[in-house]
């Protein structure tokens, strides 16, 4: 059998401060449902995220809601469909603003 000889780069007092620290993560988790605003998908999770919205799933338990703009199941880097998800209709002040452009061009 092989022994292996372990390297500390810091002396064992070093090593013994550098624990991790007690009681600095939060401790109020509890189950929130997510919710695409965009396809409706919705999921379950824990979280500590505040909430002021809640929702009933199907098995009739009702949860805390947080709403998503967009999830994994409508962004386009995981979808592999570029489409345009508009929920503040930012894309639509766009385009007509873009299409007031093109006929002032086209006119001249």
């Amino acid at each position: 059998m092989l022994k292996r000889k372990i390297y500390y780069f810091c002396s064992p007092e070093k090593r013994e401060a550098n624990t991790m620290k007690k009681d600095i993560h939060p401790t109020d988790y509890r189950f929130i449902v997510f919710k695409d605003m965009s396809n409706d998908y919705t999921f379950i999770t824990k979280s500590t995220a505040k909430t002021k919205e809640s929702i009933v799933m199907e098995d009739g338990i009702e949860y805390p809601l947080v709403k998503l703009e967009i999830s994994n199941t409508s962004h386009p880097y995981f979808t592999g469909k570029m489409k345009l998800i508009d929920t503040a209709g930012r894309v639509d002040k766009f385009m007509s603003r873009y299409q007031k452009h093109m006929d002032r061009n086209t006119q001249k």
